[in-house]
């Protein structure tokens, strides 16, 4: 069980998410949603890169990249809406925990995108 309890394994999990989201969806041929996936984690990736600053170093609890698995064996439009709803999920949970103000609204975003 991995534990999302810094600011950094949370930002590092939703470019992992966004990583193999883009390949889900490379593989499937759903070229605009696989490019979307790829500009969201490069957006993540630049606000990690922005915002390590020592606050972000303060403890989260309560978040487990376990309760966020992607199933992404099925390509059916079912299983592209549930690997969304995860990704959804995993933003919302997780924006509000994060105490860097540009960080934050990029996750809330990032969870807006995939709720649509």
């Amino acid at each position: 069980m991995a534990s999302l309890n810094t600011f950094g394994a949370i930002l590092s999990h939703a470019v992992e998410i966004e990583s193999r989201l883009s390949a889900y969806f490379t593989d499937i041929g759903e070229a605009e949603k696989a490019k979307a996936a790829d500009k969201r984690r490069k957006k993540l990736e630049r606000v990690r890169r922005e915002n390590v600053v020592e606050i972000t170093l303060e403890p989260i609890e309560g978040l487990s990249a376990d309760d966020y698995a992607l199933d992404l064996n099925d390509g059916s439009a079912a299983g592209q809406a549930a690997a969304a709803q995860v990704a959804a999920r995993f933003y919302a949970d997780v924006a509000p925990k994060i105490n860097v103000r540009a960080a934050q609204r990029a996750l809330e975003r990032c969870g807006k995108e995939h709720a649509r």
